[in-house]
């Protein structure tokens, strides 16, 4: 009897120890897993992201995951805007060399192996009197190489630099605006070619006609804008300024001595005696007229004279 009792007391324990175990592993795991569900409803909701190659909606933002995340997708971003953008680059340097023609030579195959060339080149005298030479080169350069090409060309290698200025205007929206117009003047070609196919009268299919002309002009001029855009924005251009130095004048030693005192002595009474003849080359004409003036007046004096006073009375 005894050991009947003790058994089923054994037995009784057991299940209230298990059942014990058994509610402390499920109140263990509700509340490791009561945090996460907090933590994920206190996470702000971020919208889907648009691909900034096709458009097309991507995955969420991954701000929350961690800060290499958020460093990576900044890095990318700043990636696509940039590539995204379209710029037009100029700059024009000036550069005096002692060999001009060298020099040009030298930016030639400087743009030429960069897969550039040359625009345009024109060759001039540097002074009024002819004296000295001028060069001015006109240069494209592809993009990707524009600042590699333009630090060779500024090099002092090259000469010494007188003036340089840069300049970079965006025209994205203008290429995003002549793309539009573009594909839009296609659009409407495409539809006045179908409107031709079913033009019920001959009225109705020179209307259409007349109308696909004109569009058909416009989207050439639309294109052409294109190909100019495209063309600068890939392309940089780069005037240059070739101008030979200044001619040197050697001046002579100054002497000190009689015989140089008396040359300048007599040049300088040759250049007086000069400046006198002229003066009075000058003076000549008016002087002769105030005589012949001067001797008209007196003798016009003696005749009133002579008039007022009357004949000598006779004795």
């Amino acid at each position: 009897m005894t050991s009947t009792v003790v058994v089923r007391r054994g037995a009784f324990g057991a299940a209230i120890l298990l059942t014990g175990c058994l509610l402390l592993a499920a109140c263990g795991g509700t509340g490791s897993a009561s945090p996460s569900v907090g933590g994920s409803e206190s996470r702000p909701f971020a919208p889907a992201q648009p691909n900034a190659v096709n458009g097309a909606v991507g995955q969420p933002s991954r701000a929350a995951t961690g800060g290499s995340a958020t460093a990576s997708s900044a890095g990318l971003t700043a990636g696509l805007t940039a590539a995204n953008q379209s710029i037009v680059y100029t700059a024009s340097i000036e550069v005096r060399a002692a060999n001009v023609t060298a020099t040009a030579r030298r930016i030639t195959g400087i743009v030429e192996s960069a897969g550039g060339y040359i625009s345009a080149e024109n060759a001039g005298s540097a002074g009024p009197g002819g004296t000295g030479r001028t060069i001015d080169i006109t240069v494209k350069i592809p993009v990707p190489a524009y600042q590699a090409v333009l630090g060779q060309l500024s090099a002092p290698a090259l000469g010494r630099q007188l003036s340089m200025h840069e300049q970079a205007t965006d025209v994205t929206q203008e290429v995003a605006n002549v793309n539009s117009l573009v594909t839009s003047q296609q659009d409407a070609i495409a539809a006045l070619d179908g409107l031709l196919q079913h033009a019920a009268s001959v009225t109705d299919l020179l209307q259409v006609q007349q109308q696909i002309s004109a569009d058909e002009s416009t989207l050439n001029s639309l294109l052409a804008q294109q190909r100019a855009l495209n063309d600068e924005t890939s392309y940089a251009t780069v005037t240059m300024t070739l101008v030979s130095p200044p001619p040197v004048v050697h001046k002579k030693p100054t002497t000190h001595s009689f015989l140089t005192g008396l040359l300048a002595g007599w040049h300088a009474l040759r250049h007086a005696a000069g400046w006198t003849a002229t003066a009075l080359g000058a003076v000549l004409p008016f002087l002769a007229i105030a005589a012949v003036l001067a001797a008209l007046g007196y003798a016009g004096r003696r005749r009133y004279v002579r008039r007022r006073i009357g004949p000598p009375a006779a004795e």
